[in-house]
């Protein structure tokens, strides 16, 4: 079940605290090891719960291991950097014509991050999608059609969702969309309205991660159904994410984590109070949230979770 605070905030009904969260790669865990352990233990807020005994920080699983693997598409990922993510360097359509003879993999595969855009570039490549949303070729709408079929027949099987059921995938780059506007409406817009509308459907709220500069397509996110969106304040700017979803959609903000190696721990505290001035109200609309890669000096981690939790009671007077 999702916290009384978390679904307060989304349905803008008064909250008595913003929803906090932060995530700490693997990557971070492997350099600071017991010294982030030990903080960890003094922001159960953040962190949860902290395990006592022997940890090993340098157990890597998932996209975070190192190595080569395949996923149930085809694409084949390579991390070189453990505990961080992998990349996708193997595509299994790259020549256009190969799309023609392509087919989903079988049920089970479920809606991973990069569920839809990213998975056209991951089967693609992300030159020969970009050329083909230029293009505009019939083996477009063959492949998004595809994978969009294979998103909705995934989510029908689910007998249970979450209360609030999670989707991601990166939508922007850093300061523009990859594509135009118009063209991911007319692609791709579809796509999300009709999942969403599937979710809301079986009685979920809908949560959306998306990296990047999303600015123009939010009000079409929302059109979809989005109730909370989670998106990056370096890439869209917090002005402008209030003038888009200030008591429109519920935020999950991604708080700045280029600035989070370099700042101050004062400049930490400014900006996260800033963040909760810019895009909070007091019915609710805000969460926060932290990602901590392995740049992050340990001073700048508990400033920040010391902030997140001072700022979460702003609006409680």
């Amino acid at each position: 079940m999702a916290s009384d605070d978390r679904v307060k905030s989304l349905r803008f009904a008064t909250p008595e605290f913003i929803p906090i969260t932060l995530w700490a790669l693997p990557a971070a865990w492997a350099t600071h090891r017991e010294a982030l352990h030990e903080l960890a233990a003094r922001h159960p807020l953040l962190f949860g719960e902290v395990k006592e005994g022997p940890i090993d920080f340098d157990a890597m699983s998932g996209t975070y291991r190192e190595g080569e693997y395949t996923d149930a598409w085809g694409c084949v990922w390579r991390n070189i950097a453990p505990g961080m993510d992998a990349q996708v360097v193997g595509h299994p359509l790259p020549e256009r014509a190969m799309v023609n003879g392509y087919a989903a993999p079988p049920p089970g595969a479920g809606i991973p991050h990069g569920f839809l855009f990213l998975r056209l570039t991951f089967l693609r490549g992300f030159e020969e999608m970009m050329i083909d949303f230029a293009e505009e070729p019939p083996e477009l709408r063959r492949l998004v059609d595809l994978v969009s079929d294979y998103n909705l027949t995934e989510l029908a099987r689910m007998d249970t969702l979450s209360d609030i059921q999670y989707f991601g995938d990166d939508l922007g780059a850093q300061t523009a969309l990859p594509i135009a506007p118009a063209t991911w409406r007319k692609y791709l817009k579809p796509c999300y309205r009709n999942l969403y509308n599937l979710c809301h459907h079986k009685g979920s709220y809908v949560y959306l991660h998306t990296d990047g500069h999303i600015l123009p397509i939010i009000p079409d996110l929302i059109e979809c159904g989005v109730d909370v969106l989670n998106p990056q304040a370096r890439a869209n700017g917090l002005a402008g994410l209030a003038a888009a979803c200030k008591g429109k959609v519920c935020v999950h903000l991604d708080l700045d984590r280029q600035l989070f190696p370099f700042a101050t721990p004062a400049e930490l505290d400014a900006h996260v109070r800033e963040a909760v001035e810019t895009l909070g109200l007091p019915a609710g609309g805000l969460w926060l949230h932290a990602e901590i890669g392995p740049d992050v000096p340990l001073e700048n981690i508990e400033a920040i979770c010391r902030a997140m939790e001072r700022y979460r009671g702003y609006f409680r007077g």
